[in-house]
């Protein structure tokens, strides 16, 4: 297709791997995981579109491993949410198949939702685990570090992850629940650190013990993260707020002390630091080092100086002793390990990929077409709290990947950076709600009782989430609403049910009524091929920006000004002119449902089917600036019958009506 547009279109990849995160086996579905996929989704249909299915390859699934999961399994138990002989691994598996119907449900198309503990899966991501800490090791980018792990002395047992509960230690931090070295917004820090510890386990204040373990050298790798931020920066496709938390963990080492505690610091012999004192009830102290602060703290403890640290680089950690956790291969004499999930989950999306692959028959190595090629994009959809993870420790990991010395940007043949796509909080009624925080977030099932997937669909789409915090307010579930307001969460949904299918509806029943059923013959005007190539042109540019509120926007007015056409001109058509604005307003559909297809699937393929698209054209972009005879080999149409639908209403907003 030949491009004869003025202004430059974006280049898309001729492959592309779309992932949306990996929901914990310990769980259902809540909205906000749904929400996310939904994008992830969208982009991936999208791309198929715009690039050929069979270039696209959009996985996720379960994550299985760590603490998260038998934690919440124990607590299953012990609530007697689940049989008593229900083992852990069907416990896991019996949610993984929930997560996956549920994202069914919502028209959500993986080409693979697997999970790490079950095949296929499995076996590949033991491979690949292996892949990656036997080539860090290889490359001189591993530490064997003796670290402390908090030990329950009741119970006599090291507890893993989120079997010690505290308070986050980083300055500014809104969590409400800090672990054993991370908290619930993603932020890592030494257990030492952690306030006020718990032990889930037997509600007793555990001992901090000495373990070895293996760690990512991370915080060796802040020269070469500055250097990719300061590209990432430069795309117009990177949120800002991602660059700024993002260079929050790019800072020098800094440690936070009370004022009060000045007198007692000046009589410390500290490791060589820079002291700024600034307005307000801390002073900050800034270290060359992170294990010069690290011995800081640990004077500071022993002293009984409150302290909080600020966020840099620090070692990522690979591995750790909790048994229902991938297994690692034994290295220099350090065995019996397994990974820590969050590692793990980093690359279980090549994992995911090669087991897809493999699945259909593709060699062994054709996942490297597409996690290492320059001809290739990987997109990754998230919520902001991973950042951290997905940013500075997934980055450096891939660089350190490479063969030879670390070159960025990465050369064709090793592992390509990904493009991070993530998205703001998603409020529930004001509040910011969560599966493990205080206020709970509702299943995503649930709203399945109120909306269709596609009204869903189109309303978390239409959501600015790429810039901004939003807040979801289903009226059926919200107690302040009043009975004669309008329903926010229908706002973009009534574009399907109300505008574009009155518009279907109205071709249907006019060409049913004046020209039999078939399509007339009559020139369509360059005014609408004109609209029509400017919507796609808006639409492909916000796509590739990632920006789907704007998306939504350019389809509503789309759709709403052919509907204003329609109804200036009816009135006042002849039979010429009633063809001419049939074929105009086909040409209009034609470009409306491609541009819906991501968003609204089920519905746009039923429109395709009835006016006799020929499918793969229909949806291919390959057609997008062609005339609907293109895509259309006869001119009929099936016949609709009286107040029949393409994108219909739930039953519980028809019975209110």
């Amino acid at each position: 297709m030949e491009n004869n547009f003025e202004r430059p279109r974006p280049t898309f990849p001729k492959r592309a791997v779309v992932t949306g995160g990996m929901p914990y086996g310990n769980k259902h579905l809540h909205f906000g995981h749904v929400a996310i996929m939904l994008r992830a989704d969208t982009i991936a249909r999208f791309l198929r579109d715009r690039i050929g299915s069979e270039n696209v390859i959009f996985v996720s699934g379960t994550d299985c491993y760590g603490s998260t999961a038998t934690e919440g399994y124990r607590k299953a138990k012990a609530n007697g949410q689940i049989p008593a002989n229900m083992s852990l691994q069907d416990f896991i598996y019996s949610n993984h198949i929930h997560q996956k119907q549920t994202f069914e449900m919502f028209e959500i198309k993986h080409n693979l939702f697997g999970a790490s503990a079950f095949e296929p899966m499995k076996s590949v991501h033991e491979e690949m685990s292996a892949l990656f800490i036997n080539t860090l090791h290889k490359h001189g980018m591993l530490s064997k570090r003796s670290s402390y792990q908090f030990f329950d002395k009741k119970l006599g047992v090291l507890l893993n992850g989120r079997q010690v509960i505290g308070r986050c230690p980083i300055e500014g931090c809104q969590s409400e629940k800090g672990y054993a070295d991370e908290c619930d917004l993603g932020h890592q820090y030494l257990p030492m650190d952690l306030i006020d510890p718990v032990s889930a386990l037997s509600g007793e204040k555990p001992e901090l013990r000495k373990v070895e373990n293996w760690y990512f050298d991370l915080d060796r790798c802040l020269d070469e993260m500055k250097t990719w931020l300061s590209d990432v920066e430069k795309r117009s496709d990177t949120p800002i707020f991602m660059t700024r938390e993002i260079k929050e963990f790019l800072k020098a080492p800094e440690v936070y002390v009370k004022k009060e505690y000045l007198p007692k610091l000046s009589t410390l012999e500290l490791p060589k630091h820079e002291l700024v004192e600034k307005n307000g009830p801390s002073v900050t102290l800034i270290f060359e080092k992170l294990a010069d602060r690290e011995k800081a703290c640990e004077i500071f403890a022993q002293n009984g100086i409150h302290y909080r640290t600020g966020k840099t680089l620090v070692p990522f950690r690979l591995t750790g002793n909790d048994p229902w956790g991938v297994p690692c291969p034994t290295i220099d004499g350090l065995e019996g390990q397994t990974f820590y999930v969050w590692p793990e989950s980093l690359w279980a999306p090549i994992s995911l990929t090669k087991a897809y692959l493999l699945s259909i028959g593709k060699p062994e190595n054709e996942w490297e077409k597409f996690w290492k090629s320059e001809d290739a994009e990987i997109y990754q959809i998230m919520g902001e709290d991973n950042l951290s993870f997905y940013g500075p420790a997934q980055q450096a990991m891939w660089l350190h990947m490479q063969k030879g010395a670390v070159k960025y940007p990465p050369k064709d043949g090793e592992f390509k950076l990904s493009k991070l796509v993530p998205i703001k909080h998603l409020l529930f009624l004001n509040k910011k709600a969560s599966s493990s925080g205080t206020i709970k977030a509702p299943m995503g099932r649930d709203f399945l009782n109120y909306y269709t997937p596609e009204q869903l669909r189109m309303h978390f789409l239409g959501m600015n989430l790429s810039n901004n915090n939003v807040n979801f307010m289903p009226k059926p579930l919200n107690p302040d609403a009043k009975p004669d307001e309008a329903d926010p969460a229908l706002k973009e949904g009534n574009l399907l049910t109300n505008v574009y299918n009155r518009i279907l509806r109205t071709f249907f029943y006019s060409t049913q009524n004046h020209f039999n059923g078939k399509v007339p013959e009559a020139e369509i005007s360059e005014e609408i091929i004109a609209k029509c190539k400017k919507a796609c042109l808006d639409y492909e540019r916000f796509m590739f920006d990632k920006k789907l509120h704007q998306v939504v926007n350019v389809v509503d007015v789309f759709v709403r000004d052919i509907n204003k056409m329609w109804v200036k001109e009816i009135g006042s058509c002849d039979e010429e002119g009633l063809k001419k604005l049939t074929a105009n307003t086909l040409q209009l559909i034609k470009t409306a449902n491609l541009l819906l297809h991501p968003m609204a699937p089920s519905g746009t393929e039923n429109v395709a089917d009835f006016l006799g698209f020929d499918k793969q054209k229909a949806f291919s972009w390959d057609y997008a600036f062609e005339k609907f005879t293109q895509i259309k080999p006869e001119p009929e149409i099936k016949f609709l019958a009286e107040k029949q639908d393409f994108f219909r209403k739930h039953p519980s907003q028809l019975a209110s009506e």
